[in-house]
């Protein structure tokens, strides 16, 4: 893969996702602390949940690290790896959604939505995504280079000023009904 077109992807990837916790009311990721009714529906069970989810979600990331990271190759075969990855990650980003109407209905209370700490653990979270991605195409490429803790809080620095169209939208902005959406 070309070094550009793997730039401008993981630049348009880390826009999206930078902005997708403040997009949707829908939960991301399974959260262990609270239902979305505000209550712990079914306390020890819940945590179990969510320790398996990000043993799922961290399983996915080493495998897009060997996956993609393996070697030299077209341009078109990596962007379909990076597609069916996509495909996988949307799979897995559904589970939480299904899961948060069994338990509200479990609770027998209208979501209250998601707080901006889980919007902001679902930002870190698809930043490490975003991250192993990254570091899968520079391993595709050649060499990987180790980076020390400032290239990690630069980084992190720059995927937070990406998110801040969607935190305008969600906190900042009027909206016309009662709701935002």
């Amino acid at each position: 893969m070309d070094q550009t077109l793997a730039i401008v992807l993981l630049i348009l990837l880390s826009l999206v996702t930078a902005n997708l916790p403040f997009a949707t009311h829908k939960p991301l990721l399974v959260l262990p602390w609270s239902a979305p009714g505000g209550r712990f529906v079914q306390g020890p069970m819940r945590w179990l949940e969510s320790l398996l989810f990000f043993a799922v979600l961290a399983g996915l990331g080493a495998g897009t690290l060997w996956w993609v990271g393996q070697g030299l190759m077209s341009p078109m075969g990596m962007l379909l790896r990076v597609a069916l990855l996509l495909v996988l990650v949307a799979v897995l980003m559904a589970y939480p959604s299904v899961a948060a109407r069994r338990n509200a209905s479990a609770a027998a209370s209208a979501p209250a939505g998601k707080s901006f700490f889980d919007r902001l653990v679902e930002v870190l979270v698809f930043y490490a995504l975003v991250g192993v991605l990254a570091f899968a195409f520079e391993a595709s490429m050649g060499n990987v280079f180790v980076q020390g803790w400032e290239f990690y809080a630069i980084t992190l620095s720059l995927f937070l000023v990406m998110a801040y169209p969607g935190y305008v939208y969600r906190y900042l902005m009027r909206h016309r009904s009662g709701k935002t959406s």
